[in-house]
């Protein structure tokens, strides 16, 4: 058996340079997964299911396990000396290291419970995070630590809690999964290369708002739907309401996520530091795309904490359709 923490030391041997401190990092990370998958297999059994009866930056109803997976990563991390400042989807402002704990030279930013409207039907739910260097040359980190682009990152990951409790992560060398073993408490290497075939099986997209997208996304999702054969081969629909669900179910397996923009949320609705460019790194070192329609999620500048971005990710041919068919109905307007 290989543990979390066997893979990533023998993952740093191969870096001379490497000071373990990223290492460690991840695993830290690791250590707050366990601590919330013990938490979400219990929680109907102490009171944390539910409402909080507060909302989020986002204005979006905070149910109580968000609040506890969101205390559990800050606390995992403000104290090891690793990281200069956090940033967190349910805060509004950047979490600062407390001035009696020493910093370090990165930067982590954190969905730390995605899919959250699931949790009281007993559906997946997931923790989606990201970690950069700082670019900042003193003190507790400043907001340009963590307003970088995507391509910046050196390590990005997600925890799906399904039925099994699953890590998966990059650091730009492959993508890697690992699956937690209740009977001994740690995570074990299951999938020590995940590779995205470059078609995929599904797409999954929430096909409710159909009549709010543009006509290119309806265009393009009508495709999917085996619409346009002559263009490409339809696909089985498959929607759980959790990127993280949705998202590790087409890695797996081949498929294509779309969550595009439509005339409620012109920007988009997800957000582009804490869950799209991390998943885009993940997709991308798997062998996949991920684009807002027709732009690299990767090269993509933030301009601040919460910006939100349409998102199209999976299987590179099927991300590449997408973009094809946006990308030629804006020729035809023109």
């Amino acid at each position: 058996m290989t543990t979390i923490e066997r893979f990533i030391l023998d993952q740093e041997e191969k870096y001379p340079e490497a000071t373990g401190e990223l290492s460690n990092l991840l695993y830290d990370i690791a250590l707050a997964a366990k601590i919330i998958a013990a938490s979400i297999r219990r929680a109907g059994l102490v009171n944390i299911l539910g409402s909080a009866g507060a909302t989020n930056v986002q204005g979006e109803e905070q149910q109580k396990l968000d609040l506890f997976a969101n205390a559990t990563l800050t606390n995992a991390l403000n104290h090891t000396g690793r990281v200069c400042v956090m940033a967190s989807e349910e805060d509004e402002m950047l979490i600062p290291v407390p001035d009696n704990y020493p910093v370090g030279k990165y930067v982590v930013l954190y969905d730390p419970l995605d899919g959250s409207s699931n949790i009281d039907v007993n559906g997946a739910v997931g923790t989606i995070f990201s970690i950069y260097r700082r670019v900042s040359l003193e003190g507790h980190g400043a907001l340009a630590d963590v307003l970088q682009a995507g391509c910046k990152q050196v390590a990005a990951g997600y925890v799906i809690y399904g039925s099994s409790t699953m890590l998966v992560y990059t650091t730009g060398q492959g993508v890697a999964g690992f699956t937690l073993d209740p009977s001994i408490g740690e995570f074990l290497l299951s999938h020590p290369k995940l590779v995205t075939p470059r078609v995929g099986k599904y797409y999954s997209v929430n096909e409710s708002n159909f009549a709010r997208w543009q006509k290119g996304t309806q265009w393009a999702v009508r495709g999917l739907h085996g619409d346009r054969p002559e263009e490409i081969k339809g696909k089985n629909s498959r929607y759980i309401g959790s990127l993280v669900a949705d998202f590790h179910r087409n890695l797996i397996a081949g498929g294509i996520f779309l969550y595009p923009s439509d005339s409620r949320n012109p920007d988009g609705k997800l957000r582009l530091l804490y869950e799209c460019s991390p998943m885009a790194f993940i997709a991308e070192q798997a062998g996949g795309s991920a684009t807002d329609g027709t732009r690299r999620i990767l090269d993509i500048m933030p301009d601040h904490l919460h910006q939100r971005t349409p998102l199209v990710i999976g299987s590179r041919e099927d991300v590449g359709y997408v973009a094809d068919t946006l990308r030629s109905l804006q020729q035809d307007r023109a």
